[in-house]
């Protein structure tokens, strides 16, 4: 991007919650928080002072599966970026005062989660529809995950993982390719081979509820299907059926919920997509008396997707993500993370006119069809965290 003032690069690392057994849960998460903590070559102040020297931005987040971390900064600061990702990734002290400090923050954050009901609500769905499996569970772990988690549990997981084989880098920016090449392969450090991880999809049928009495001013809703794979040749369709069924101000249930009832400030839906599976979500928090009625909008706004969608409705949904995908393009680090989590999922990076061609494509009898896929097997799944009196007639509590 020869006329940025940035650049913008990402170490993706291919394993996340999905890829940690029960007794190592959380893992991918502690290992985001522990690599900050300080590198063989400088401790957490040195790392966070050489960032903010040259107004510079260094973050990470962890996904089922994949773990990031990212930098960006002024472009002639570039080889200042790859020293610290490559110090992070490759060589992180993991001290045991660290990990046990950094025990104490998680366990925090696993209790703001708890705390937070459309947080929480989300959690609920996601172990209602893939159940017993990993995609199921919360990123952060459990609590007695986090608690029994040893240091060197976390160093095994850190050294069979974060090794050149499961990392993409991507960069995007005012930089030269080949200059990124040899600046990564000059800090590797060693570092070489390693393994990605083998994946198992889930066997396990959805459950249909889970109900959570709990005391809040509001009672809060996600409904969820399971959906497609990344890769799916549906995939676009469905991003349409999305954007239509709650994906912005014009969607259906942000109109029928918000605008034409006022029965709630947040609604809306989302796609989700792994390399086996996926999922289809709609959320809404509302009052109290009002959750049945809402419930019921959720659910025939989803239904309502496989009997029929408007010519216009197509038009706008598939304008709108065309559009978005056009305008992150002048934007170095949602270059980076495109380019970056291509690579890693399917090791190319598809040409941006093939996602705005296959938008530009879809039909209304392309979201009908991939809305009766989705809905064919069994009826969405309902997770519920409200009062208990808000709970009677949906189902027995869980």
């Amino acid at each position: 991007m020869p006329g940025a003032a940035s650049v913008a690069v990402g170490f993706y690392v291919g394993t996340g919650s999905r890829d940690e057994p029960d007794e190592l849960a959380g893992a991918s998460h502690f290992l985001e928080h522990l690599l900050f903590k300080g590198t063989e070559a400088r401790g957490a102040r040195a790392l966070a002072e050489a960032v903010d020297a040259v107004g510079g931005d260094l973050n990470a987040y962890t996904a089922h599966e994949h773990t990031a971390f990212h930098i960006r900064l002024p472009a002639e600061e570039l080889d200042l970026g790859l020293d610290v990702l490559s110090e992070v990734v490759w060589g992180p002290a993991l001290r045991p005062v660290d990990v046990e400090s950094e025990r104490a923050v998680i366990l925090e954050e696993l209790a703001m989660e708890e705390d937070t009901p459309d947080d929480r609500v989300l959690t609920l769905l996601a172990e209602a529809l893939f159940p017993a499996h990993p995609l199921g569970r919360e990123v952060l772990g459990t609590r007695d995950s986090i608690v029994g988690l040893g240091r060197d549990g976390v160093v095994a997981f850190h050294r069979r993982w974060y090794r050149p084989a499961n990392v993409v880098v991507a960069a995007a920016g005012a930089l030269d390719h080949a200059a990124v090449v040899e600046g990564v392969r000059a800090r590797l450090g060693g570092a070489e081979g390693g393994e990605v991880p083998v994946r198992s999809a889930p066997s396990r049928p959805a459950r249909p509820r889970a109900l959570v009495r709990r005391r809040a001013e509001q009672a809060h809703v996600a409904l969820g299907v399971r959906g497609l794979a990344r890769e799916d040749e549906d995939r676009f369709a469905l991003a349409v059926a999305n954007q239509i069924l709650g994906g912005g101000t014009a969607s259906r249930l942000f109109q029928s919920v918000r605008e034409e009832r006022g029965l709630a400030y947040a609604v809306h839906s989302w796609v989700e997509a792994h390399v086996d599976t996926g999922a289809l979500v709609a959320y809404a928090g509302t009052a109290v008396e009002h959750l049945a009625e809402v419930l019921a909008l959720l659910e025939d706004g989803l239904r309502g997707l496989a009997e029929a969608v408007t010519d216009d409705e197509v038009r706008v949904a598939a304008g709108y993500l065309a559009g978005s995908t056009v305008l992150a393009l002048e934007d170095p680090g949602s270059r980076m993370a495109r380019i970056g989590e291509a690579l890693l999922v399917t090791g190319s990076v598809p040409p941006v006119e093939e996602a705005l061609a296959g938008f530009r494509s879809v039909t209304p009898g392309d979201v009908a069809r991939v809305a009766r896929r989705v809905l064919a097997e069994r009826p969405p799944t309902v997770a519920v965290l409200a009062p208990g009196r808000a709970l009677r007639g949906l189902a027995r509590v869980a």
